[in-house]
């Protein structure tokens, strides 16, 4: 009954843990960047855009497919940093704990 006991507080543990994480990722911001800095996208520690920063030079109406796939690249390496970040930041509470392939936390 004592391991019951044990295991249920570090539970309780590990969810504040999880709750402290949670909201420290939600004040994290990265920027991702594409075009050698001519596109600059910042998201946060939830995926969610903050800014965006286009060099003057690509807007250009003949080159908007251009403009379109450097957005993109911006915004997927802004998203794998959040990601590895997050990923970081996991390993840290769970110390290492690996979590079942389908559980993505916290968000």
């Amino acid at each position: 009954m004592k391991n019951i006991n044990q295991m249920m507080k570090q539970a309780q543990q590990l969810q504040t843990q999880m709750a402290d994480m949670q909201q420290k990722l939600q004040q994290v911001e990265m920027s991702g960047i594409s075009g050698g800095g001519m596109v600059t996208i910042s998201i946060n520690g939830k995926g969610e855009m903050k800014s965006i920063k286009i060099d003057p030079a690509l807007a250009n109406a003949e080159e908007v497919d251009i403009l379109e796939d450097l957005i993109i690249a911006a915004f997927n390496d802004a998203k794998a940093k959040i990601d590895n970040h997050t990923a970081e930041e996991m390993s840290k509470v769970t110390g290492g704990l690996n979590l079942p392939g389908g559980l993505k936390l916290p968000f």
